[in-house]
């Protein structure tokens, strides 16, 4: 046991507790030689891919980048490091800090370029990103152009001959500049952008649709009216200078590292807090010099569907905020992937090579580079890459690289393609596959018959597969109004997203955009979230303020049905019926090499034959519970227990008793059926015996005129029945002891039902729990009776079976007496759903009460009945294995609680010792792979 305390799940949970405790209450030590600034450029890096701890992934990505000879303009990255000072010591004093490193680090930017920073003649203007050690797409914030002022656009303009290209990245600047740094941002969601309104304004004046019709002139009168809203509305100037304007940036990029959407994302992602965000530094490339520039985001397979096909998008005299906004329809970069779009969108050939060429077509000596550059960047990073770039003047500069964001299906496809290509290793396709993310893949699809009646309305790009059908809502807080109130999730539906739509992204089913290609805000997201998601719908009028949708002589309204194929990019009226997903090929194939590296078995939380066999098909190798007790609302079953409740003594009961029996044996046989041989463990009767009883006055009057007795009788009873606590009164092995003829009925049931299967020549093994154990005499009294029943039925069959008698693990006492126990169960199943309850004294029915503040303010990380709480019922589950085998060495311990289904909780089952999880049979799969992790990570 001592060498679990040191595993490395719980070292990191220890740090991660002492950083809630101490971090921000506390100023760290300043430490004079502490290095936070890393430069790059011309082949040379001070950092590389190995420091994602430090300079973040995006830093860490471009050092390396520049180490293996990659061309990325140069700059520089401030440490992760630096934003825990910012949030420990403020502003002024890490500003304070930087200084001397940054204007160190600056200088070397302007000897590999030849351009001076704030200067008239050739000004060095610079871009400012974030950059988490884990890829976080669109949630902070960045600043494109900085340096920018009057004098520096004069200067752009001269050098390079282009006036309205230094216009136009003057009045970007000051647009992204005011919105990020200077907080310009529009006062509700139906209100457009301040900048954008007056782009819009400054179009209608001059007759004009798009923003590229602006000319050199309409440019400076924007940069003019820009700061004057700036000015109105802040009450202060636009900065001029650039270093001012740089340390707004800094701090500004530091800042977003606790907006909303970052924050939200961060807990969607389990990403800590404390990793915080560095902030790289790069001199700026230029993709909207005109014809022979461009801007594109790529990936080197296939994000959506796993297919080892580059692809990618790109604009043509354009900056990469252009691309991930959808503000213009992006082309695509390769052939083949700019005539799979224009079948999608039923666009012609012709009309396809005279309007929406590929890179490859217009620029094949740059996408010939940049197609041996993302191959070698998958080959030496061995896995799909997401690449951001940029084409100046004919020039190719890459300015980002990560591991790209994909789907469920696309995780899959892309590790065993990889294993296949030998690109990596079993182990690390297994560890390669997220197990959370499998969830996707268990999603329905549409129904192929529904699907033969189905109405297209319009059809845009397949962002993000699956199917989804919804009611339609416009707005990000009103699909979680209706989820929240009505417990329904609809399909958002937007002109196009952005990163403040986050929450109401992740409430929805499915989410529609009439703008926007594969590499926008909704597609990147909704891939990250295994969210079905059409994207580029370009046919739809939205109107936000009607709340309608026009399309093709169809106008739906706010609250009207329609179903997405995030597949196809189809979209249809109304509701399509959906079935489940088809799950083999590459995914048997990852379970299969779960199954080889896993230590820790996985069951199935199973009560019905239906519930077995889906999870034996999934790979479950056993059932860890049956609750007997859902057994009994089939049918008339509910009849025959509501007459033993109400029965008038231990006859009556028997009488009713005996019409069960039958009906729990063949439950039981088809159970044994279908885990072939696989151990099925049986729950005795569990809940206080009111659940079953009508507590209404109209329903227990129907129920006298069936039994024909009195309802006074039957009002009588259900009031006996009645308990101030339910939870912890009447039930469990508390029911059994009080009335031994249930444990008797059940038993038998159990034994007959496995004898019946044996003699059909399948293996049996059978595993009786008792539940709600907190005394080892209660389990003795109920283990009697459960073998004196058993050799009741061995002798009348002449016959015998080996069984197992054991104990729900959930009351705490239970746990820390697990010696005493132990001296009767033959296995220990913890029942976590109630252990947590009793261990924190919090009720499951109750607790949304309060979970939402608490998590807020950090008093808890979790919902304890989410994820496993390792430092208290974690605790309480060690100490009762450890116990527990002291008394019975081969003590076989499992969870049966919903925890058996969550990755990180399985991964604390791996390292405390316990022989096997048992979850609901659809998270059987997540709980197969998350166990091969937990093994392979302690080797």
């Amino acid at each position: 046991m001592e060498g679990l305390a040191r595993s490395p799940a719980e070292t990191t949970l220890k740090q991660h507790i002492y950083w809630e405790k101490h971090y921000y209450n506390q100023q760290r030590q300043v430490m004079a030689d502490v290095k936070r600034v890393y430069t790059f450029g011309n082949k040379e890096a001070e950092g590389n891919g190995k420091m994602r701890e430090l300079l973040g992934g995006k830093g860490a990505n471009l050092a390396e980048m520049n180490l293996i000879g990659i061309p990325v303009p140069p700059g520089f990255t401030i440490t992760t490091e630096v934003c825990s000072e910012y949030y420990a010591q403020g502003r002024e004093k890490v500003v304070g800090l930087l200084r001397p490193e940054v204007e160190k680090a600056m200088k070397n930017i302007e000897k590999l370029t030849g351009m001076k920073f704030g200067d008239k003649e050739m000004p060095l203007l610079v871009s400012v990103r974030s950059g988490a050690r884990a890829s976080m797409p669109g949630m902070m914030d960045t600043i494109l152009n900085l340096g920018m002022n009057d004098q520096a656009v004069e200067a752009v303009a001269k050098r390079t001959g282009n006036p309205r290209f230094a216009w136009d990245s003057y009045r970007r600047f000051v647009q992204m500049y005011g919105d990020v740094v200077l907080g310009m941002k529009p006062a509700s969601k139906e209100e457009h952008d301040p900048f954008e309104e007056l782009i819009d304004a400054q179009k209608e004046k001059r007759g004009v649709k798009n923003d590229t019709d602006l000319t050199t002139d309409d440019l400076k009168e924007l940069v003019h009216n820009f700061k004057a809203a700036v000015k109105k509305q802040t009450g202060e100037d636009f900065p001029a200078n650039p270093w001012d304007q740089l340390w707004g940036a800094i701090c500004a990029v530091f800042g977003s590292w606790m907006n909303e959407r970052a924050i939200l994302y961060r807990k969607l992602n389990n990403i800590p807090a404390e990793w915080g965000t560095a902030v790289s530094v790069q001199a700026m490339v230029f993709g909207n010099m005109g014809d022979n520039s461009a801007t594109g985001v790529a990936f080197s397979r296939d994000a959506a569907t796993g297919e080892n096909l580059f692809n990618g998008e790109y604009l043509i005299n354009a900056q990469g905020e252009d691309v991930v906004a959808g503000i213009r329809t992006p082309q695509q970069i390769t052939i083949e992937g700019s005539r799979r779009w224009a079948k999608a969108q039923n666009v012609s050939e012709a009309e396809r090579r005279s309007k929406y060429p590929s890179l490859e077509e217009v620029m094949p000596a740059v996408y010939k580079e940049l197609n041996e550059i993302q191959h070698h960047l998958e080959q030496y990073f061995k896995d799909m890459q997401d690449i951001e770039f940029t084409i100046q003047d004919g020039k190719l500069w890459m300015l980002q690289c990560r591991n790209g964001k994909r789907t469920g299906a696309a995780m899959v496809k892309i590790a065993m393609d990889m294993l296949r290509e030998g690109l990596i290793d079993e182990k690390t396709a297994v560890l390669r596959c997220e197990p959370a993310k499998l969830d996707e893949l268990l999603h329905p699809v549409f129904d192929k018959t529904a699907m033969k009646n189905a109405k297209v309305i319009v059809k845009g790009l397949p962002a993000s597969p699956g199917a989804a059908t919804g009611p339609v809502v416009f707005f990000a807080e009103d699909a979680e109004k209706m989820l929240k109130e009505k417990n329904q999730r609809a399909i958002l539906v937007r002109i196009e997203t952005s990163p403040e739509d986050l929450k109401g992204m992740l409430d929805a089913v499915g989410i529609l955009t009439a703008r926007g290609g594969m590499t926008s805000h909704a597609a990147v997201v909704a891939r990250g979230m295994g969210k079905c998601c059409v994207s580029g719908a370009g046919e739809l009028q939205i109107d936000y303020k009607a709340r309608t949708i026009r399309v093709n002589g169809y106008e739906i309204k706010e609250g009207d049905w329609i179903s997405l194929n995030g597949s196809t990019g189809e979209v249809y009226l109304g509701q399509v019926a959906t079935q489940a997903a088809d799950l083999s090929g590459d995914f048997g194939q990852l379970m299969e090499l779960a199954r080889k590296y896993s230590v820790l078995k996985v069951r199935a939380n199973a009560d019905t034959p239906k519930d077995a066999a889906q999870a034996f098909a999934f790979g479950a190798e056993g059932i860890g519970l049956c609750r007997t007790e859902h057994m009994f609302f089939e049918g008339d079953r509910i009849k025959a227990v509501r007459e033993m409740i109400l029965a008038d003594d231990e006859a009556g009961r028997r009488v009713a008793l005996a019409k069960l029996l039958p009906m729990q044996r063949g439950d039981f046989e088809g159970l044994f059926k279908a885990m072939q041989g696989h151990p099925v463990t049986v729950r005795l009767l569990d809940p206080p015996l009111h659940e079953f009883v009508p507590h209404f006055e109209k329903e227990q009057r129907e129920l006298a005129k069936d039994m024909n007795v009195p309802y006074e009788k039957i009002a009588a009873k259900v009031e006996l029945l009645a308990e101030v606590n339910p939870m912890l009164g009447h039930r469990g092995c508390r029911l059994g002891n009080t009335y031994p003829e249930i444990t008797e009925m059940q038993t038998r049931a159990i034994i007959e039902a496995a004898m019946n299967v044996k003699k059909t020549g399948i293996p049996v093994h059978v595993e009786i729990m008792v539940p709600l154990v907190g005394n080892h005499k209660e389990l003795r009294y109920q283990k009697n009776i459960i073998d004196q029943t058993a050799e009741k039925v061995f002798a009348e069959r002449n016959d015998r079976l080996e069984y197992m008698v054991g104990t729900m693990i959930e009351v705490p006492r239970a746990a820390v007496t697990a010696h005493q126990i132990a001296e009767v169960a033959e296995f220990f199943s913890f029942g976590t759903n109630d252990l947590t309850q009793m261990t924190l004294g919090f009720s499951r029915d109750d607790i949304a009460k309060f979970l939402p503040i608490y998590l807020e303010k950090g008093i808890l990380k979790n919902d304890p009945f989410q994820i496993l709480d390792r430092n208290g019922v974690g605790q309480l589950i060690r100490e009762a294995v450890f116990k527990g085998r002291g008394t019975r060495e081969n003590l076989k311990c499992g969870i049966c609680g919903e925890h058996g289904g969550e990755p990180s909780s399985v991964e604390f089952c791996h390292f405390a010792g316990l022989n096997y999880v048992s979850c609901s049979p659809f998270r059987v799969p997540i709980a197969r792979l998350a166990a091969a992790h937990a093994a392979l990570k302690e080797a």
